[in-house]
C-alpha cells in the first residue's frame, strides 16, 4: 500500500508540474551560448599546447596531429618544477593565514561587541576602496628597511594581519547567520571566546570558509606584481614569473609557454570543481543576514 501510496503522489506531482515555456528555453540558450564564449579562449589554449611547433601561430585551432612535446619542452627549458612548488608553498601559508586571520577578526565583528565596532567596521571595509597601486611604494620600503626583500616573508605576512577587507566581510556576514544560542549554550559550560570560534564557529562555516580558502588560493597562485617587486633569485620564483620566462629569456616559445599556462589554469579548475557546492553556498549565505 505505501508503494501504491506514493506512485501516486507521484504521478499527481508530476501531472501538476506546468510546461515549460519559450522563455525557459531562450534562458538556456543563452547560458549555454554564455558557457562557450566563456571555455572558447581555454579550449584555444589546450588546442594550441597540443600543436606542432611550425603550426602554432595558425589560425585553424585544430592541429593536424596532436603532439605532447610542448609539455616536455616546458620542463627543460625552465625549470617548471621548481617554480610549482614555490606556487604551492606560498599560495598555502597564504591561504592559511587568509582563513585564520579573517575569521578571527570577522568572529569579533560578528559576536563580540565593543565601543566603536560599527564605525571601525566601515573603516575596514572603506579600505577596499583604496587602490593597491597607491600603496605599492610604501610597502616596498618597509620592507626593504627590513631587510626582507628577495624573500616569501612580503608575500605571505600581509595574509596573516587580518586577511583583507573582503574576506572580513565575508567571514562577518556568515557568522551573523549562526544562531546565538549555541554561543551561549557554548559560554554556559565554560567555554571562552577561542573555544567558541575554532570548535562551533568554524565547523558551522564550511561555506564561507571554503569560498575564502579559494579566493585566496587563486589570488596567490595568479598573483605575477607581488613576486615581480619582491623576487629576483631565479629559484625562487613562482609560476607566474615562471611563465615569463618563455618570453623574456628564450624569445617567445609560443607552443611551451602554452602548455606551461595550462598546466598552471589547470589546477585551479580542479580547485573550483571539487568545492563548487560548498563555494556557491558561502557566497549565497553571506548575504541572508545584515
Amino acid at each position: 500500500m505505501a508503494v501504491i501510496t506514493l506512485r501516486r503522489k507521484s504521478r499527481a506531482r508530476s501531472a501538476t508540474v506546468e510546461p515549460r515555456g519559450l522563455g525557459h528555453y531562450l534562458a538556456f540558450l543563452v547560458l549555454v551560448l554564455g558557457a562557450l564564449v566563456v571555455m572558447a579562449p581555454f579550449a584555444w589554449l589546450i588546442l594550441t599546447s597540443l600543436k606542432p611547433e611550425n603550426e602554432v601561430l595558425n589560425l585553424n585551432p585544430i592541429p593536424s596531429h596532436f603532439t605532447f612535446q610542448n609539455y616536455k619542452d616546458a620542463f627543460t627549458l625552465v625549470p617548471f618544477l621548481t617554480f610549482t612548488r614555490n606556487s604551492l608553498f606560498i599560495a598555502i601559508i597564504h591561504m592559511a593565514g587568509v582563513v585564520t586571520t579573517s575569521s578571527l577578526v570577522g568572529y569579533g565583528f560578528a559576536r563580540i561587541r565593543f565601543w566603536g565596532r560599527e564605525p571601525l567596521f566601515i573603516f575596514v571595509l572603506s579600505t577596499m576602496m583604496l587602490p593597491g597601486a597607491v600603496t605599492l611604494v610604501p610597502v616596498f620600503i618597509i620592507w626593504r628597511n627590513f631587510n626582507l626583500i628577495d624573500t616569501y616573508w612580503p608575500l605571505i605576512v600581509p595574509a596573516w594581519l587580518g586577511g583583507g577587507p573582503f574576506y572580513i566581510f565575508l567571514m562577518r556576514q556568515f557568522f551573523r547567520t549562526i544562531p546565538g544560542e549555541l554561543e551561549e549554550s557554548a559560554r554556559i559550560d565554560g567555554a571562552s571566546t577561542l573555544r567558541i570560534w575554532w570548535q562551533i564557529m568554524m565547523p558551522l562555516s564550511k561555506p564561507a570558509v571554503t569560498t575564502i580558502a579559494i579566493f585566496s588560493f587563486m589570488e596567490s597562485w595568479n598573483d605575477f606584481i607581488g613576486p615581480l617587486i619582491y623576487l629576483s633569485d631565479t629559484s625562487l620564483f613562482t609560476l607566474p614569473l615562471g611563465l615569463n620566462q618563455f618570453v623574456s629569456q628564450h624569445g617567445t616559445e609560443w607552443g611551451p609557454l602554452m602548455a606551461a599556462s595550462a598546466m598552471v589554469a589547470f589546477p585551479m579548475i580542479v580547485l573550483f570543481l571539487v568545492a563548487q557546492r560548498y563555494f556557491v553556498q558561502g557566497i549565497v549565505l553571506t548575504g541572508l543576514k545584515g
